[in-house]
C-alpha cells in the first residue's frame, strides 16, 4: 500500500496514543517500515537512530532473530494457556521463577500482566487486598510525588502526577495525594542532602496530615521518566523507603522504565540498595517485541493476601495474564541481556552520559542529567535564571522534527528537555552519533528567530 494512502487511513480511523487528535489529523503519520539493532526505517526509506528504543521499551534492540524464533516456537505448540481454574504452562511458570531469583530480596511472587499501566493499577488491588486482610480497611489513602508517571489507567492515571493525563478525566481522586519531586536542577533547597532531608520531611507531614492509619503505599520511580528524566540525589531512594518502613507504608518501585539494564544493573533499585514490598515491571521485560508486565510482590505482602483470602479466591485477573508467547519471549531476552547486553549497555551507557556532557558548553544546555542508558538534556534561555524554552515555539514537536531530520529520534518534552532511552545493543558510533546529532539539533535551534530574541 502506498505511503500515502496509510497516512489517509490513519488519519481516518486510528487513534493514536497520548496525542491531540486534531494535530495529529493535520501532521498526518510517520509510517515506520522495518528496524534492525538501533536503527529504524520510515516508509520513505529513511533510516534513523532510535535514541528511545520505541518508548523506553526495546531494550534489547529490534531485529533478534532469537527473540521471534522463541514466540514462533511457543505459538506452534502452545499459542494460549489460561491461568485461572489452576492451569498454567511452562513459559509463564519459568519466567516467574527466573525473575524472582534476579529481583531485590525476597521479591519472590511475580503477577503478569499485559504492560506497566494494569500492572501499577494491580498494585493498587492487591494493596487495598492487603491492608483489608490485615484488618485495616481505612488505610486507602495513596501517595506518589510530583512529576512521577505510573500509567493510564483510570486509577493509575491519578496516581500519575503529570496534569495532561488528568485534565478532561476527573482525576486525581481524593485518596491520591501528591508530595514534590526531588528534581534537583530547580530544586530550592542548596545542596542533595537538604533536598532528601526536605523530601522525607515533606512525606512524613503529608501521612500526618492524612492519618498515619490512613495511608495505604507511597509510589515512586527510582528514576523519574515521562517527568523529564529527573534523577534523584544518591540515597534518596532509601531514605524515602526507611521512612515508609518506619511508618508501615507499603513502598512501590515502579520499574516499568528503569527495569531490565536501562540504568545498568537489571534493576534499578540494586543500584539504591532497597527492597521494595511491591515493584512493578513491563517495557524491557520482553524488550517491547510483544505485550507483557509483572508485578513482584514481597513474601510478606503474597502471605498476607493468601491468609487473608483463605479458600476464597483472590479476585483480580486478566484473559491475557501470564500469556505463554509473551513468557517465551521474555526468557529469551532475559538470556539476551545476561549474554552481553546488560555489559554492553553499562559500557555505551558511560559513553552516552560523558557525550551529553560535552553539550554544557552549549548556549541553550541547562542540565544534563542520567544514569546508564536514561538520559536528559534541558534546554533553557538564560541559564543563571533557568528560564525555559518560551511555549510559543512548542518545543515538543518543533525539537522532535527537527531531531528526526537529523536521523536521530529521541523523546522531546513540552518543556524543552530532550530524553534519551537507546537500545542496550548500541556500538560506540552510534553512541557518537546520538551526542553529533543532538548537537547539530542544538545549533539550529539557537538560530530560530524566536530563540535569539528570548536569548537578547
Amino acid at each position: 500500500m502506498l505511503t500515502n494512502s496509510l497516512v489517509e487511513l490513519d488519519r481516518q480511523h486510528l487513534v493514536h496514543p497520548v496525542s491531540s487528535f486534531r494535530g495529529h489529523e493535520a501532521r498526518g503519520v510517520r509510517v515506520l517500515r522495518s528496524a534492525r539493532g538501533a536503527t529504524v526505517t520510515d516508509a520513505e526509506g529513511r533510516e534513523l537512530i532510535d535514541g528511545f528504543a520505541g518508548l523506553w521499551c526495546v531494550n534489547a534492540g529490534y531485529g533478534h532473530d532469537s527473540i521471534i524464533e522463541a514466540a514462533a516456537a511457543q505459538m506452534r505448540e502452545l499459542p494460549y494457556a489460561t491461568g485461572y481454574f489452576d492451569l498454567g504452562a511452562e513459559a509463564p511458570i519459568r519466567l516467574a521463577a527466573e525473575l524472582a531469583e534476579r529481583s531485590p530480596g525476597d521479591l519472590n511472587h511475580i503477577y503478569f500482566s499485559l504492560g506497566g499501566s494494569d500492572a501499577v493499577d494491580s498494585t493498587i488491588r492487591f494493596i487495598r487486598y492487603y491492608w483489608h486482610a490485615r484488618g485495616q480497611p481505612d488505610r486507602d489513602q495513596f501517595i506518589s510525588v510530583e512529576q512521577g508517571y505510573h500509567g493510564s489507567t483510570t486509577m493509575g492515571a491519578g496516581l500519575t502526577a503529570l496534569p495532561g493525563f488528568h485534565d478532561g478525566f476527573g482525576v486525581p481522586y481524593q485518596w491520591q495525594h501528591k508530595i514534590a519531586s526531588h528534581y534537583i536542577y530547580r530544586n530550592p533547597a542548596r545542596t542533595e542532602q537538604e533536598i532528601i532531608d526536605a523530601s522525607v520531611a515533606e512525606l512524613r507531614a503529608k501521612v500526618a496530615s492524612l492519618g498515619e492509619d490512613k495511608v495505604a503505599a507511597f509510589y515512586v520511580e527510582p528514576i523519574q521518566g515521562s517527568g523529564g528524566v529527573l534523577v534523584p540525589p544518591k540515597g534518596w531512594m532509601k531514605a524515602m523507603r526507611d521512612a515508609c518502613a518506619e511508618m508501615e507504608i507499603l513502598f512501590v518501585a515502579d520499574e516499568v522504565i528503569t527495569g531490565f539494564g536501562r540504568t545498568g544493573p537489571l534493576f534499578a533499585c540494586e543500584d539504591d540498595g532497597i527492597v521494595p514490598d511491591l515493584m512493578t515491571t513491563a517495557k524491557g521485560l520482553t524488550s517491547g517485541y510483544i505485550p507483557m508486565g509483572a508485578v513482584f510482590m514481597r513474601d510478606h505482602v503474597y502471605e498476607t493476601i493468601a491468609e487473608g483470602a483463605g479458600a476464597k479466591a483472590v479476585g483480580h485477573g486478566f484473559t491475557y495474564s501470564a500469556h505463554p508467547v509473551s513468557a517465551a519471549v521474555a526468557l529469551e531476552v532475559l538470556r539476551l541481556y545476561e549474554g552481553g547486553l546488560l555489559e554492553n549497555g553499562r559500557k555505551v551507557g558511560a559513553r552516552l552520559m560523558a557525550g551529553l556532557e560535552s553539550l554544557r558548553d552549549h548556549p541553550l544546555v541547562g542540565d544534563v542529567r542520567g544514569r546508564g542508558m536514561l538520559a536528559a538534556v534541558e534546554l533553557v534561555t538564560d541559564k543563571d535564571k533557568k528560564t525555559p524554552l518560551p511555549a510559543s515555539v512548542q518545543p515538543a514537536t518543533r525539537l522532535f522534527d527537527r531531531a528526526w531530520e537529523q536521523g536521530l529520534i529521541l523523546r522531546s518534552f513540552a518543556q524543552g528537555i530532550f530524553g534519551y532511552a537507546p537500545p542496550l545493543c548500541c556500538t560506540e558510533a552510534e553512541i557518537d552519533a546520538i551526542v553529533e546529532r543532538t548537537r547539530k539539533v542544538l545549533d539550529l535551534t539557537l538560530d530560530d528567530p524566536e530563540i535569539r530574541a528570548a536569548l537578547s
